[in-house]
């Protein structure tokens, strides 16, 4: 099992900019993929971002493409979201999430380990 705590949710107008991160403990943080999820109020929640566990292979749903990036740091077992261009529609909890393997997936089942959301809140 790997515990998972995120940071850097917040308040900010849209437009603007923030950098999620997301401390990774329990097993060898370089052997799975890592990945984000976000949940708005009334919403299902939905695949943001992931990465491969050595950081070379990346995928993003297409309502972030081209605003969010995801990387990691594997000396730091930590992952990073990096959200620019925010809209109000970005407004949600974000979740850091573990699989256990290398492969990407966009299926919420497939990780098995989340952390407990960080409030991301994007005002027009």
């Amino acid at each position: 099992q790997v515990q998972l705590v995120e940071s850097g949710g917040g308040l900010v107008q849209a437009g603007g900019s923030l950098r999620l991160s997301c401390a990774a403990s329990g097993r060898t943080f370089s052997s799975y993929a890592m990945g984000w999820f976000r949940q708005a109020p009334g919403k299902e929640r939905e695949f943001v971002a992931a990465i491969s566990w050595s950081g070379g292979v990346t995928d993003y749903a297409d309502s972030v493409k081209g605003r969010f990036t995801i990387s990691r740091d594997n000396a730091k077992n930590t992952v990073y979201l990096q959200m620019d261009s925010l809209k109000p529609e970005d407004t949600a909890v974000y979740y850091c999430v573990a699989g256990t393997t290398s492969h990407l997936d966009r299926a919420p089942d497939f990780y098995p380990d989340w952390g407990q959301g960080t409030q991301v809140t994007v005002s027009s």
